[in-house]
């Protein structure tokens, strides 16, 4: 269930997308070569007779329009430009014409429909989307008529009898491929409608031409071919102000087909059900148009915080490592730090991996106590830990209330004033404590964030979460630390002055992302956060999609929590207000709003290969792809990585990134609605450890002559 509302919303997005794609088509210019037919079972009196095909109820009757009388008619709108400007010389000359309209224009510009109506002009279906109908079945056909019917009534509240084949002719241009079509529109209760005069518009052969063209000879009667949509037609709108009044001087009537004809108007209203359906049709395009507006603004955004967060990261994270590891470099005056160190283990129900995390302690190459704080196991790690018998190591028992009060009983047990806190399923490497402490050698450093690692990077899953540690977490914190805002001390890996711990007053519960949350309540006390990276930890990232989901929405809803708790930092003076103003807007920015929006390139890629232009889609995708490799290489080569599990990269970017976009949008969700998240528990498999160490591989468990010391 924790998966339907986020995914039914994301469907209901793409649901819309598609909707705005299919009706947003483009139609082909009204003109098609195809291989010759036969016609010999096309009637003769159809061939030869007139424009107008009656096939209703068996019928198999040809009319003609009547001398002196023209119906104009306009194929493939209505158009937002050029349909008004025909209308408006129309108007002009008090002339009225037949609008053969295809569904998808209508059902975008419904006012259009309406105003055609409205001025007294005749309605025609074109069908939906303008296919050769030909060359489909009785499905499609009945699917393009009913769909243009359904735009129709949305639109204007009609219906219409009236109906013209895409690609269409002249009568004597009916085939054996043509006429089937025509007899079955007929049963369905259509009068088809061709014409015998071309103004061929299409072509754009100039004014004068088209006028030649669509004058009839010896003041006959016609229905003369146009176009009011498909291309530039303002050759037509042109051609249409010298015609109209030129032939209503010799005598010519433009009337619509019903009148030309003295039949009842073809257009007849819709109640009931049917018009309700059509209604709801057009606000569905309307808000999908809208919706797509939206959204392409949002990509404009997103497009261009993903370029400046990628440019600030290249810039600030080569600034950061060319500074700690210039020659002589120095955190501060004081020089290597080499004071002891409490490291604080939180553990609840770490059977599994407890003793490769404490066995990486004892080999660190810095004077550490380490405190092993059980928070109510229910699996004996509190046991595991005190049988082990190590020398410096001692077990802290509470009941279960939390990794918060679990940290906070950790630091009053304490010895010393420089505290590492890490998680049980987490290990060292011999040097990471050393690494992580020596910040501390400048007076104004409250706090410092390790270099947390994927240390089960085998699997597809793993190794996307390696991608992610790497580019997304350590060069985000080489840049933060760059800009003073660090956001968050991992839990995995991190160190604190007790002084500063205190002062902020510990770790709180007050958010599910203890870490982000102290982390920015020091730098609101005025204390700097800084990255080490050489202080590497190897931690167990989750190994199924439903673990990694829980583990992602408590962060990412954490974080949310976080950031509300602080934000009256944004108007407060001091240390206070400079993160407010400047970490505040930027970690919401760059961790909250901008994850949020990054999946509109894969919806905006799907978009644009089904509907196109695809080849286009493709290459920007591929150029977001570019800048992402290039980036996560950089990345890879500042910390040391081996480049291969980069050929995962563009199925992370696929597949992971949406389901850290539901994940985030699930605690979007969360948070407007008041919900509540409870920590969640991960399993672990214990099988991670640091390489080169003894606590990389399983070893026995030893006794030693010192017990460790349990304090209840």
């Amino acid at each position: 269930m924790r998966f339907l509302l986020p995914l039914l919303l994301l469907l209901a997005l793409v649901a819309m997308l598609m909707l705005r794609g299919y009706v947003h088509s483009e139609i082909l210019a009204d003109y098609r070569v195809r291989p010759e037919a036969a016609s010999d079972k096309v009637p003769e009196k159809i061939l030869d007779g007139g424009p107008v095909i009656d096939t209703r109820g068996g019928r198999q009757v040809s009319l003609k329009v009547p001398d002196h009388r023209l119906v104009l008619t306009f194929d493939d709108g209505p158009d937002p430009k050029w349909t008004p400007e025909v209308l408006d010389v129309l108007k002009k000359y008090h002339a009225h014409a037949v609008f053969f309209i295809t569904g998808t224009m209508a059902s975008q510009y419904p006012e259009l429909v309406r105003r055609i109506v409205a001025e007294g002009h005749e309605v025609g279906v074109h069908t939906f989307s303008h296919p050769d109908l030909s060359y489909h079945s009785k499905r499609r056909i009945d699917w393009e008529l009913s769909q243009n019917q359904l735009a129709l009534a949305g639109a204007a509240g009609i219906r219409s009898s009236l109906f013209r084949p895409p690609y269409s002719s002249f009568a004597d241009a009916m085939d054996n491929e043509s006429w089937p079509v025509v007899e079955y529109v007929g049963a369905r209760g259509y009068l088809t409608v061709v014409n015998n005069t071309d103004s061929e518009d299409w072509r754009k052969p100039g004014v004068a031409q088209i006028i030649r063209n669509a004058t009839p000879k010896g003041g006959k009667g016609a229905i003369v071919l146009m176009h009011d949509s498909g291309g530039d037609r303002h050759q037509t709108v042109e051609a249409l102000e010298t015609f109209l009044p030129q032939l209503q001087a010799r005598g010519y009537e433009f009337q619509t087909l019903s009148a030309a004809l003295n039949a009842p108007n073809a257009d007849t209203p819709v109640r009931g059900p049917e018009l309700w359906k059509g209604k709801a049709w057009i606000f569905l395009v309307q808000a999908s148009d809208g919706i797509a507006g939206v959204l392409v603004v949002c990509l404009a955004v997103v497009g261009s915080l993903v370029i400046a967060r990628f440019a600030l990261m290249l810039l600030l994270s080569g600034r950061h490592a060319r500074r700690v590891r210039r020659k002589g470099f120095s955190w501060g005056p004081a020089g290597p730090v080499t004071a002891p160190v409490s490291v604080l283990v939180p553990a609840y129900n770490e059977a599994k991996c407890i003793e490769n995390t404490v066995r990486s302690l004892i080999e660190s190459d810095h004077p550490v106590e380490v405190i092993v704080i059980d928070d109510g196991s229910t699996d004996g790690t509190a046991r595991i830990v005190e049988d082990l018998r190590l020398p410096g190591v001692r077990v802290v028992r509470q009941h279960n209330t939390g990794k918060p009060a679990a940290l906070n009983r950790g630091v009053a047990n304490a010895r010393y004033d420089l505290i590492v806190m890490m998680d049980g399923d987490t290990v060292f490497e011999p040097s990471t404590v050393r690494e992580l402490v020596q910040p501390f050698a400048d007076p104004k450093v409250g706090a410092v964030a390790g270099n947390a690692k994927v240390g089960n990077k085998d699997s597809m899953i793993g190794a996307w979460q390696h991608i992610e540690y790497v580019m997304g977490f350590n060069l985000d914190r080489r840049m933060y630390d760059v800009l003073r805002c660090m956001p968050t001390i991992p839990g995995a890996v991190g160190a604190f002055r007790r002084t500063a711990l205190e002062r902020v007053g510990g770790m709180s519960d007050d958010t599910l992302a203890e870490d982000t949350d102290v982390t920015m309540a020091l730098h609101r006390d005025g204390w700097r956060v800084v990255y080490a990276e050489n202080a590497r930890a190897w931690t167990e990232a989750p190994e199924s999609v439903g673990q990694l989901w829980s583990q992602r929405y408590r962060w990412s809803y954490g974080t949310m929590q976080a950031i509300w708790k602080h934000r009256r930092a944004l108007v407060d003076r001091g240390p206070s207000g400079r993160f407010g103003r400047v970490g505040l807007p930027f970690v919401a920015l760059f961790m909250v709003v901008a994850p949020l929006l990054a999946p509109l390139i894969d919806i905006f890629l799907l978009y644009g290969v089904v509907f196109g232009p695809t080849q286009r889609t493709i290459i920007a995708w591929a150029g977001v792809l570019a800048i992402q490799f290039v980036c996560a290489a950089y990345a890879f080569r500042l910390d040391r990585e081996r480049m291969t599990h980069l050929v995962s990269l563009p199925l992370q970017q696929l597949l992971y990134r949406q389901l850290m976009y539901v994940v985030l949008l699930q605690s979007w969700i969360t948070a407007l609605t008041g919900g509540r998240l409870r920590w969640q528990k991960l399993r672990r498999s214990g099988v991670v450890g640091a390489p080169g160490s003894a606590s990389g591989t399983s070893l026995p468990r030893q006794r030693g002559s010192r017990a460790g010391r349990t304090v209840g």
